[in-house]
């Protein structure tokens, strides 16, 4: 009984990862083979991760072809595991609760930081309740090419920084490459890139004259939501 469960989850998630892939792929959120997803499996099941092959399209993923690596990173079955692994893991290690990894090259978030962000610490304002309570805070990783290990540590410091504050990071956005977004399920972690996409949108389509929530709506949502911001 115990191993048709183990095979049934992980089977699972191969499956999530290729609905969440094609759906991102179907609306425009990913292009050409751009972006990856990964999941971090249970200890249960022997750690590692399933992640998006290299150069793989999002739209057109095959449950047995993703890449299934151990928990050094080493490939155990499926296709060449995506460059960007090293980063995904990184994550994982930073951001403990984290179960799953989505990274895309939105094109209204990477256009943003094409014209320039809000802050580095804040790419966008935030300009909407669900933004405050569904994305949080933001950071700018400053430029680094694909696959390069010091984007990996630059991530995790980001993270322990806002941990310090008390502040659960759920995504930060890579100048010129796009977000990298981390949750507990895949459905929410692609829910916060979609808000944090839209939230850009609306960002760029006021060219930036929209005032912030006040600091007095944004404390109220921390009353009544329990928001980490």
């Amino acid at each position: 009984m115990g191993v048709s469960v183990n095979i049934s989850e992980i089977d699972f998630l191969r499956t999530e990862i290729c609905r969440v892939g094609k759906s991102l792929f179907d609306r425009g959120y990913v292009h050409g083979s751009t972006g990856n997803i990964s999941a971090r499996l249970p200890d249960e099941l022997g750690g590692g991760f399933l992640i998006t092959p290299t150069d793989a399209c999002l739209g057109f993923l095959e449950p047995e072809r993703l890449s299934h690596v151990d928990p050094e990173g080493q490939q155990l079955s499926g296709d060449r595991a995506s460059k960007t692994l090293a980063l995904h893991r990184r994550i994982y290690a930073a951001a403990t609760t984290a179960r799953c990894v989505i990274h895309t090259h939105s094109s209204h978030l990477v256009d943003l930081t094409l014209r320039g962000v809000w802050r580095a610490e804040d790419i966008v304002p935030p300009l909407t309740p669900y933004y405050v309570m569904k994305v949080g805070h933001v950071p700018l990783v400053p430029y680094f090419r694909p696959g390069d290990p010091h984007a990996a540590e630059y991530v995790a410091t980001l993270i322990a920084a806002h941990a310090a504050r008390g502040l659960n990071l759920r995504a930060v956005m890579c100048d010129r490459l796009g977000p990298q977004v981390w949750h507990e399920t895949l459905a929410s972690a692609m829910a916060t890139l979609e808000e944090l996409e839209e939230t850009a949108k609306l960002w760029l389509r006021s060219n930036g004259s929209v005032i912030p929530l006040s600091n007095d709506a944004i404390e109220e949502l921390r009353q009544q939501f329990n928001v980490s911001w």
